[in-house]
């Protein structure tokens, strides 16, 4: 079964790790930066060894973002980013194939251990099968 693993972030945390602290979310140092890239580095070497991964990329910062919808005339909006009233969006994902629910359960549990510095806010990553195109709960 193949499953995202997602890990979600918010415009102030990506703003910590360039070093600039808001309330609930203190800079990073460049040694904390380090042991979360090694972290996560280990993480993706041991998916790629196992043949789970099939693949992983962390996200710009939602300041970065353009949503894209429709107007009742069917013409397209674009709002670009920040996006002060949204919270949590998605910083990074895995795409992985695992032999089961628990398996994919103990993989995120390791993500979610991720080193950071004291005092950052604790987000929980997000698992979602992906079905089969092919089959029913498309």
């Amino acid at each position: 079964m193949k499953y995202m693993l997602m890990v979600l972030s918010s415009q102030a945390g990506y703003e910590a790790l360039s070093g600039k602290a808001s309330e609930g979310h203190p800079a990073w140092t460049p040694e904390e930066i380090q042991a979360m890239v090694d972290h996560m580095a280990a993480i993706n070497n041991d998916l790629a060894e196992s043949g789970e991964l099939i693949d992983a990329n962390g996200l710009s910062e939602p300041a970065q973002a353009r949503w894209v919808s429709v107007a009742d005339g069917g013409q397209p909006v674009i709002t670009d980013g920040p996006y002060g009233e949204t919270k949590e969006l998605l910083a990074g994902y895995w795409v992985l194939e695992c032999e089961s629910l628990e398996r994919v359960t103990e993989i995120a549990a390791r993500v979610a251990r991720s080193p950071e510095p004291a005092g950052s806010p604790s987000l929980p990553v997000v698992i979602r099968p992906i079905p089969d195109a092919t089959g029913a709960g498309v």
